[in-house]
């Protein structure tokens, strides 16, 4: 028996990309799969199974932490069972695309720390990169090993009414989101048993033995001590700071749990000090070393930038990355990638607006209703204007905040997300999506975990993905 009531309020967003429909409302083949499936299910089934990926995710304690009001509230992360999938003729491209960009931001960061040839050969101003809140000075003729600056990277991407993937963002410093990828695979193949194995759809699980693998690489050592360094339980990425030590079988630590002692990292432990040769930290640059950065800080490890450039231990992200994914940079990477790939980009940006530049600023104000206004150093979706959503009022209060320091801002324009269908009372509904891809690189070159983080818009209507405001997440299939 067919389940039609499952389909029969799915209205297609007008000029928007439908992951599951063609413009014909037809299913595009690689749904096939997925579609039997929920066709042929009961409702009260479907409910049973969204039951058990809640109670699955209560149980395995898979939360985030939204702060308001400086208090920090953990929520459950929202899992929409029905799975985005994409082909293995789109993945291609998103993969090569990924290598491609990664390849030209890690050259581009070991140049501005030495030679600074790209802004020599005037394609980025040298204003643009010595005002970064992320540009460190202490990192300037520092010679990191293997020259892998970004080892860790997550790439947010959005595809737009014309089918294509954009780049929305370059996550490079301490990118989050991986263990929600871990566990919504892990609940897939709870709620739909043989579905994945029988359809060929290509595994994530193996993303913790690669970056465990990728980060022994990095030491000279035999057998390296790797360490997790995390801010602690305050955090709102904590669960996925345990959730990627124990898949490892590393230690987590805190910053009091290490010390340095003649420029050598070590662990406290029962048994006496344990040196450590490799820290995947978790804790942001600011925070890392109280003798060089925030001299306030308790999250990170005093003497640790000294250790680190004398090649004692290895940091993963490197300190600086920063540099790299700030929203004012992020319009210049096309050109990066022609400056020192001498290749055309294989995934494009959206187009960009430096609030700085009077002519750029004038043009966003005259047509604020199309755009969403960025701090070029913000995230989790804090700090935004949308043009579209904001009252007169609102845009006023906003473009006068704007005007103190332009050069802090960026705008785009509203894009129109594609949409994939998920359950919402019921009934499949579509809502707006992006891909949070997640690429490892080491040694031996860069590796794309083949699916990624698909974050939902779970509220109607909004572009707005990020779980700090009321997004949600599904699983994300590639097909062999």
């Amino acid at each position: 028996m067919l389940n039609n009531d499952l389909f029969s309020s799915y209205d297609l967003l007008p000029n928007t990309w439908d992951e599951m429909y063609n413009n014909d409302s037809k299913i595009r083949t690689q749904y096939n799969i997925i579609n039997f499936y929920l066709q042929s299910t009961s409702p009260e089934v479907l409910f049973k199974k969204e039951e058990l990926s809640r109670q699955l995710f209560m149980s395995q304690g898979v939360t985030f932490t939204v702060y308001n009001d400086n208090e920090g509230i953990e929520k459950i992360f929202p899992f929409d069972i029905v799975p985005r999938i994409i082909t293995s003729k789109e993945w291609d491209k998103i993969d090569k695309g990924i290598k491609q960009r990664l390849t030209a931001l890690n050259l581009f960061i070991k140049d501005i720390y030495h030679d600074q040839f790209i802004i020599k050969d005037g394609i980025i101003p040298a204003d643009l990169i010595y005002s970064c809140p992320y540009f460190l000075r202490e990192m300037k003729g520092v010679n990191v090993p293997h020259d892998i600056y970004v080892h860790i990277a997550g790439v947010d991407l959005i595809r737009n009414n014309d089918g294509e993937f954009y780049v929305l963002e370059d996550n490079l410093r301490t990118p989050s989101g991986v263990s929600y990828m871990l566990e919504n695979r892990e609940i897939s193949k709870r709620i739909f048993p043989g579905v994945l194995p029988k359809n060929n759809i290509r595994s994530v699980s193996n993303y913790p033995n690669i970056l465990y693998k990728k980060l022994q690489e990095l030491s000279d050592q035999n057998n390296p001590n790797v360490v997790l360094l995390t801010p602690g339980i305050y955090n709102s990425a904590y669960y996925e700071h345990t959730t990627l030590a124990r898949l490892m079988g590393i230690e987590l630590v805190e910053g009091s749990d290490l010390v340095v002692k003649d420029h050598v990292v070590y662990m406290k432990t029962t048994n006496g000090l344990k040196r450590v040769d490799v820290i995947y930290r978790r804790v942001d640059d600011d925070f890392l070393d109280p003798l060089e950065f925030n001299a306030a800080s308790t999250l990170g490890v005093a003497g640790i930038m000294a250790a680190y450039r004398k090649g004692n231990v290895n940091i993963i992200n490197a300190p600086g990355t920063g540099i790299a994914d700030d929203k004012a940079i992020y319009i210049y990477v096309p050109d990066m990638i022609k400056y020192y790939l001498n290749e055309e980009p294989i995934l494009k940006n959206i187009e960009t607006y430096q609030l700085g530049k009077p002519d750029e600023f004038k043009y966003v104000v005259e047509h604020i209703k199309e755009m969403v206004i960025k701090k070029t150093d913000g995230s989790g979706g804090y700090g935004m204007l949308m043009g579209h959503e904001a009252s007169d009022a609102e845009i006023k209060d906003y473009i006068d905040n704007v005007k103190k320091k332009p050069d802090n801002f960026i705008a785009q324009p509203i894009l129109r997300l594609s949409t994939a269908p998920c359950c919402i009372d019921g009934k499949l509904s579509p809502r707006c999506i992006d891909l949070r891809p997640f690429a490892l690189a080491g040694r031996d070159g860069i590796e794309i975990t083949p699916g990624g983080l698909t974050r939902v818009a779970l509220k109607k209507g909004s572009l707005v993905v990020n779980s700090s405001q009321g997004g949600g997440s599904k699983d994300t299939w590639v097909i062999q």
